[in-house]
């Protein structure tokens, strides 16, 4: 149980709301204990024919205003007890989802999807069944077992009471060894649900390659075995976790045989009375619910301190990448970049993905990067967004090492258009405005929108800018994701503007406007453009051209078409393409 070690601050804050439910569930068990001494009252009352008509309406009377105290205190603990427990399920996810937006890229790279969805749902819920109904159990079955014990031995018989004892023991034993078993089993079905997630949501987002390829069939039959190992865990938990009750009421059942067999010889030989046997049989019916909670108790708390083990594997995950202590935040912003002697490679690789890296864009200048795939390009963009950290060589932005930089300083003074151009299921208008937290007008929207080159395409749509997009902008073309995208980071006002490849899925036409539309709004402001076209990058003041990490060839356009290299054979082979495309 170390594993709730962690929630000791939330539950300190609330422990007064706990101890406030707490007290009504005691006080309700008290009244419960009560009502078995009503009927043995009544019955000794009426065996001994002293009972008037009056004492009977006394005696309903008392057992309607337990009953409604009882229904009373019930709706107060479990408005304070599972209200506490729904606060901590939000706790949680919020805290969980706070570490997600924490963690570096690279900690997605070498984690599933489906399981850190899991993490957020199923052990959350796990979680807040242990904090809830688990502490519920816990204290309503201790505080009735103790109770209703003593009230056996007070009221009625010790020797009763040491029969209903004895079984109390193999119940024990039985409930420490097969807690064990299901904290084990419970694991195992965790993970099982989180393949599952994990399959599902990959196929779901690839449904277009698997129809396309026409592997439905294959994809079916992968989800099935999946799916066939998920039931086949649960199974193998429900098989276990099912043995609880029935085991816990035969002992029950064993304690009631006992107790009526030689409680009636008492009832016969005169040491009890009727009503006290009447009374002592309520009380052992009041003990089953504890005897039978001890099952669900453990069962609860064991799945519980399973899934809060898993939530703490999260929780205990260190950022590769963290901000210095007291990071400095840039008042003046200027679009200056500086890489000096920057080599880098990517985590759990001996390869260098780029190797010796000099460059620096002036403020207000355009710095274009070429190369083939994979030979670094946006490997620099992710360097310079301190997506990961650099261990040779030097970053600086706006004359500033970036490890220095506050996150927030860094990244929201730079415009990134990556390239995949992801967008969210929210409408065209919120999508363009994502880095604003609060509305902005509406004006800024359309403004951006016009330098994007995407305002007409917007207004195709019935809703215009209100238009809902599908998951990951479905609703669009690549070119006009490609182009809200732009949209979106132009609308920041960037120092610097980053383009990773982010006009490959446009047509020349378009990308010509586009690239005017830049040069209006950018002669204040610095430009990174990252591309495979030599037409988008033709008028930058300087260009780069990469080559398996290093820069093979820099210069102005002309400059490196008079080199008669690498740029000069991708700027003769794109020429004749275009020609061939054309004719």
């Amino acid at each position: 149980m170390r594993s709730f070690l962690r929630l000791k601050d939330f539950l300190f804050k609330h422990k007064w709301s706990y101890m406030i439910g707490i007290a009504w569930l005691i006080l309700v068990d008290s009244v419960q204990l009560l009502v078995p001494q009503i009927f043995r009252n009544l019955t000794d009352e009426f065996q001994t024919g002293t009972i008037s008509q009056s004492g009977i309406l006394r005696y309903i009377l008392f057992i309607i205003l337990t009953g409604l105290f009882i229904a009373l205190g019930r709706f107060f603990w479990r408005v304070y007890i599972f209200g506490n427990s729904r606060k901590l399920e939000y706790y949680l996810r919020k805290k969980i989802f706070s570490q997600y937006l924490s963690l570096s890229p690279n900690y997605f790279n070498t984690h599933k999807t489906g399981d850190l969805m899991a993490h957020a749902t199923n052990d959350v819920n796990a979680v807040r069944m242990a904090m809830g109904q688990g502490i519920m159990m816990i204290v309503d079955s201790t505080f009735m077992m103790i109770l209703s014990l003593i009230m056996m031995a007070r009221t009625t018989n010790l020797r009763l009471t040491a029969i209903v004892l004895a079984t109390l023991p193999l119940t024990t034993v039985f409930v420490i060894t097969f807690g064990r078993i299901i904290h084990k089993r419970f694991k195992k079905v965790q993970e099982a649900f989180s393949n599952l997630t994990d399959t599902t949501q990959e196929n779901f987002s690839g449904i277009r390659v698997i129809k396309s390829f026409v592997q439905e069939d294959l994809s079916t039959e992968e989800f099935r075995n999946i799916n066939e190992d998920n039931f086949q865990k649960n199974l193998d938990l429900v098989k276990i976790s099912g043995l609880f009750r029935p085991f816990i009421q035969f002992i029950s059942a064993i304690s009631f045989l006992l107790v009526i067999f030689f409680g009636s010889k008492e009832v016969i030989l005169n040491r009890i009375t009727l009503g006290e046997f009447i009374a002592f049989n309520s009380y052992l019916g009041l003990l089953i619910w504890p005897m039978a909670a001890l099952g669900f108790v453990i069962n609860i708390f064991q799945r519980g301190a399973a899934s809060m083990e898993r939530i703490n594997i999260i929780l205990e995950e260190e950022s590769e990448i963290v901000e210095i202590e007291n990071p400095i935040e840039l008042r003046s912003p200027s679009g200056r970049v500086e890489f000096e002697n920057v080599s880098f490679k990517y985590p759990n690789t001996n390869y260098y993905a780029l190797k010796n890296i000099n460059f620096t864009i002036e403020d207000g200048k355009t710095l274009a990067i070429l190369g083939k795939t994979g030979s670094g390009k946006s490997t620099i963009v992710n360097l310079l967004l301190r997506l990961y950290d650099i261990e040779e060589g030097t970053i600086k932005f706006s004359s500033v090492d970036i490890k220095n930089l506050s996150f927030k300083s860094l990244r929201e003074n730079i415009g990134y258009v990556p390239q995949d151009n992801f967008l969210f299921s929210t409408t065209i208008g919120e999508n363009i405005a994502f880095a604003f937290e609060e509305e902005i007008e509406e004006e800024m929207i359309i403004e951006a929108a016009k330098m994007g080159a995407i305002y007409e395409n917007i207004l195709d749509f019935p809703d215009g800018f209100n238009t809902v997009l599908g998951e990951r902008g479905v609703t669009l073309s690549g070119g006009q994701k490609q182009r809200t995208s732009i949209a979106r980071a132009l609308i920041k006002d960037p120092s610097l503007l980053v383009l990773d490849d982010s006009l490959s899925s446009v047509d020349t036409k378009t990308e010509e406007k586009i690239l005017n539309n830049l040069g209006k709004h950018t002669k204040e402001s610095t430009t990174m453009i990252i591309s495979h076209r030599v037409s988008t990058v033709k008028d930058s003041d300087e260009i780069i051209f990469l080559e398996d990490g290093s820069i093979a060839e820099r210069g102005r356009h002309e400059e490196l078409l008079s080199l008669k290299g690498l740029y000069y054979e991708l700027y003769e082979k794109q020429l004749l393409e275009e020609k061939l495309t054309n004719y």
